[in-house]
């Protein structure tokens, strides 16, 4: 078994013990430098931890049921699945900044999840003709940027936005609810078959793994975190498209809603989002394209005069100095590395985009003008 196979049978085990959850057992990977390295440290370093991770010795080091995960490693190789383990440097970038993200992730297709451009379109099960049609004709209008279009496989919105990037040949990732060796719906297996000719089907859970409703918030956070923006188009005030919404915004994405008619029940969640300011709203491509400081090709981008003698602020002038070391930065990486809330970051920030000096791109990167 190679090294990696190696590090994700012990990833696997990380996931299998009362306690650990993705938030702890991600920090117990990054302090011990592995997952093997967490089983392998010994009872003296563990106390040593902080929280509940201190009194995680025990039951770590008393797992012993690797039957059961290397058959599944077996399965995993016979039917050429992909997977990304937290730490490693294929891990999804996107991703790996969330705090909630999983410590393994499985993929069947052909597709690079670190894709220049995603865009994650959701909705209701329930969608109305106006609903598929505006999906189809957006992402029809997306089609010149190339994103990839990320969404859950479910009925209505989900689907509709799936077929629409296989017929305007983008790549379409989706993100499922159970393992990897079932489609649900059933219904929709031609399509799963299809989009892994240009996209993929994307999991956390593995094999023999039921679509059970409590598995369905932990796949809307994965969308979330693989989109640099998120689109809603039609929504009741609850349900899995306004779980994703409030997820996204807790990770700095940007969010879009469509709006609908008054009284409508499938327009009460977008409207309701546009209205306490959760979402931006969204009418025609043009207004993703500004939000996200995208432009088309055919565009010639203008040159910029930067002017030369700006007065700075402490922290503008440190932003400006990582910026210059690290030349693109998200929002979450730029609040890491200066170890500062996105709260204290923004304002600063914002000065610096209309001094001219800082460039905002989709998905919430910044980098030098």
């Amino acid at each position: 078994m190679n090294l990696i196979f190696e590090e994700l049978k012990f990833a696997l085990a990380l996931t299998q013990i009362p306690g650990v959850g993705s938030t702890i057992g991600k920090k117990l990977i990054k302090h011990f430098g592995s997952a093997q390295a967490v089983f392998e440290a010994d009872k003296n370093t563990f106390l040593l931890l902080e929280g509940a991770a201190k009194n995680l010795f025990e039951p770590i080091h008393a797992f012993n049921d690797f039957d059961l995960i290397n058959r599944e490693l077996d399965w995993i190789e016979k039917n050429e699945v992909d997977f990304y383990v937290f730490g490693d440097d294929r891990y999804p970038k996107r991703l790996k900044h969330t705090p909630d993200s999983p410590i393994a992730l499985f993929s069947k297709g052909n597709f690079d999840l670190n894709h220049t451009k995603t865009i994650g379109i959701v909705g209701t099960r329930n969608a109305t003709n106006y609903g598929k049609s505006f999906v189809n004709e957006l992402v029809k209008d997306l089609a010149p940027h190339n994103p990839a279009i990320i969404s859950g496989l479910a009925y209505g919105i989900d689907i509709s936005a799936h077929k629409a990037a296989l017929e305007f040949n983008l790549p379409t990732v989706a993100v499922v609810a159970h393992g990897l060796d079932r489609v649900y719906p059933s219904h929709h297996k031609g399509t799963a078959t299809r989009l892994q000719e240009n996209g993929a089907m994307v999991t956390e859970f593995p094999s023999n793994t039921n679509p059970d409703r409590e598995n369905f918030p932990k796949r809307n956070r994965i969308i979330a975190g693989l989109c640099d923006a998120v689109i809603l188009v039609e929504s009741k005030k609850k349900g899995g498209a306004i779980i994703t919404a409030d997820i996204a915004n807790s990770y700095n994405r940007d969010v879009f809603a469509v709006p609908g008619r008054v009284g409508d029940e499938t327009s009460e969640g977008c409207n309701a989002l546009i209205k306490n300011n959760r979402a931006a709203l969204l009418q025609s491509v043009a207004d993703i394209e500004y939000i996200m400081g995208w432009e088309k090709e055919s565009k010639k981008q203008r040159p910029k005069q930067v002017e030369m003698f700006i007065d700075l602020t402490a922290d503008e002038e440190i932003i400006l100095s990582l910026l210059r070391e690290k030349e693109k930065l998200s929002i979450d990486q730029m609040c890491m590395d200066l170890n500062v809330s996105t709260s204290k970051i923004m304002s600063p920030l914002l000065n610096l985009e209309l001094s001219g000096l800082v460039l905002s791109l989709p998905g919430k990167v910044y980098q030098l003008a």
